[in-house]
């Protein structure tokens, strides 16, 4: 695990469950449509990212649309590359996209970017 300075927030010891923390910014003019829409995620969407290893995951929404993202997996990058190959991922990516801002190229997934995670109390 890294000591100091800032890595990609994905370092860890063998073994070790990542913690994976993400902020993306939500339009605050569709902050309710948006949780509006994460109140019914399909089903279809949720076996993926199951099956892809995601753990634990949760999205927290300020009012202002800053949207923070937890989850715990074995390894977020081959997570994010596993959700690539669905077809639900892809559609609910192009739908949600125009929820977003910032994103110049690419999907809400392209830009989730770990923070480092600078103290953690078991």
């Amino acid at each position: 695990m890294e000591s100091s300075g800032f890595g990609t927030g994905t370092e860890r010891k063998l073994g070790e469950i990542m913690r994976i923390c993400f902020l993306l910014k939500v339009r605050p003019e569709r902050v309710e449509e948006y949780r509006d829409r994460h109140a019914n995620v399909w089903p279809e969407l949720q076996e993926a990212l199951r099956e892809t290893g995601w753990k634990n995951y949760s999205l927290f929404l300020r009012r202002d649309g800053v949207l923070v993202g937890y989850l715990e997996a074995e390894d977020f990058a081959r997570c994010c590359a596993a959700m690539k190959q669905y077809s639900a991922n892809a559609r609910w990516q192009e739908e949600m996209a125009p929820f977003f801002e910032g994103l110049e190229n690419g999907s809400a997934d392209d830009y989730m970017k770990p923070l480092q995670e600078v103290f953690h109390l078991d």
